[in-house]
């Protein structure tokens, strides 16, 4: 797309073409070529109508259709989180909520992309439908009752298989695209900032709300709580989704400087983190709460540079993040390699487990990802390299973790017999 873009700069009827074809992948080659172009009128135009401003003028762009449409798929999410409470089930809550909630969040946001990129293709919708419907009938045919660790690691990885079916419909398909993987992490990026921003303004309505009808007497606090909050939370990120796609300013500039921020802040903080463990006398060869912590935290350090290195692409000043995320990529990888330490151990003490094999087979691939991301950071800091292969790593490693989601979800409850 970069170079179509470059190839078509005087070309407007050729652009047009090329930003209804896929606007995602439009907007994130524009962003990486924008400084080279920047003073072009074709430059100053797209940028104009890319990043149009959240402002009275932009609201009058919000058309009823658009918003009934996103407010059915709200209330379709809506509707279906709170199957509990208007269906009697055969086991607690939690249970459904442990199986089914992020199916029904990725469900509609693939609506929502349906809807918005007027997917009209049968084969798409089926194959679409299958994956969701394969996905519902297993996890809920899973024991309820008396669930092993296998069954558990089944529930926790199936929010990511979701995101990947999400990824799926989100490239149109063309999940092989290694610049559409990147856009759709980019673009979760920023989901997240603005998912963040819509659950502040919530909390605020919330509390405001509850605390006008407790000054007349009404004690809602459980109704809201149930009903408003759980369903706006369900539906949020496809409100997020839509402000996204038709205010693009809202998060364009404020995304790159978040992970210009995060980045450094995460480095000092893993750096003070490594030296309080050992001045603590911390042990996460046998303490196993806090290796279980210990490898949150890595997984969250792991997220917060692969969304750092997708931001970093569309900034002037990449020299100052590829230094940090270079920084970053090692101490990560010395907190991975202790982690990993941790797990043989308890593996040679203990003996084998779904948990354990689960989070040594992570932790591995965690690590190989994180020394191909370095050596790329380290070519891009000292050999002079572009960007964009730290970009291709990330992408071209997606459908290994894929792989290993798959196998734990469908593979490990056979293996291990529901234990």
């Amino acid at each position: 797309m970069n170079e179509e873009l470059k190839a078509n700069l005087g070309n407007p009827e050729m652009l047009e073409k090329l930003y209804r074809d896929d606007r995602q992948a439009f907007k994130a080659a524009f962003d990486k070529i924008l400084p080279e172009i920047e003073g072009t009128e074709t430059a100053k135009f797209w940028k104009a109508r890319l990043q149009y401003d959240f402002s009275p003028a932009g609201l009058k762009a919000l058309v009823f259709p658009e918003v009934l449409t996103v407010l059915v798929i709200c209330v379709i999410t809506g509707f279906l989180i709170k199957i509990p409470a208007l269906f009697s089930l055969s086991y607690p809550d939690e249970i459904f909520y442990w199986k089914n909630a992020a199916i029904i969040v990725f469900f509609g946001l693939v609506l929502f992309t349906f809807w918005l990129n007027k997917v009209r293709e049968l084969k798409k919708i089926i194959i679409t439908a299958l994956i969701f419907l394969i996905a519902v009938l297993y996890i809920n045919l899973l024991p309820s009752d008396s669930q092993g660790a296998s069954v558990k690691l089944a529930y926790i990885h199936l929010p990511f298989l979701m995101w990947f079916t999400y990824g799926i419909a989100f490239t149109g398909f063309d999940f092989r695209d290694l610049n559409k993987r990147i856009g759709f992490i980019r673009f979760n990026g920023d989901l997240v900032i603005v998912y963040a921003l819509l659950a502040i303004a919530g909390g605020l309505l919330t509390a405001i709300t509850i605390g006008l009808f407790s000054s007349i007497g009404l004690n809602i606090e459980k109704f809201y709580g149930e009903y408003i909050v759980m369903m706006g939370a369900a539906a949020a990120p496809v409100v997020a989704a839509f402000l996204i796609e038709k205010f693009p300013a809202l998060v364009s500039k404020t995304a790159p400087v978040i992970a210009a921020i995060f980045s450094p802040v995460v480095f000092i903080t893993l750096i003070i983190f490594l030296i309080t463990i050992l001045v603590t006398g911390k042990d996460p060869y046998n303490d196993r709460d806090f290796l279980l912590i210990f490898n949150i935290m890595l997984l969250g350090v792991m997220g917060i540079i692969i969304f750092s290195i997708s931001e970093s692409s569309v900034v002037k000043n990449q020299k100052y993040n590829a230094i940090i995320l270079f920084a970053l990529s090692v101490v990560t990888i010395i907190t991975d390699l202790i982690a990993l330490s941790a797990i043989f151990y308890r593996l040679g003490q203990y003996g084998l487990t779904p948990n354990r094999l689960a989070v040594l087979v992570s932790n591995i691939l965690v690590l190989i990802n994180l020394i191909m991301i370095m050596i790329n950071l380290f070519r891009i800091n000292f050999k002079k390299k572009d960007f964009s292969i730290v970009e291709m790593t990330v992408s071209k490693f997606l459908p290994v973790y894929l792989g290993w989601i798959v196998i734990v979800i469908f593979g490990f409850p056979v293996i291990f017999e529901m234990r």
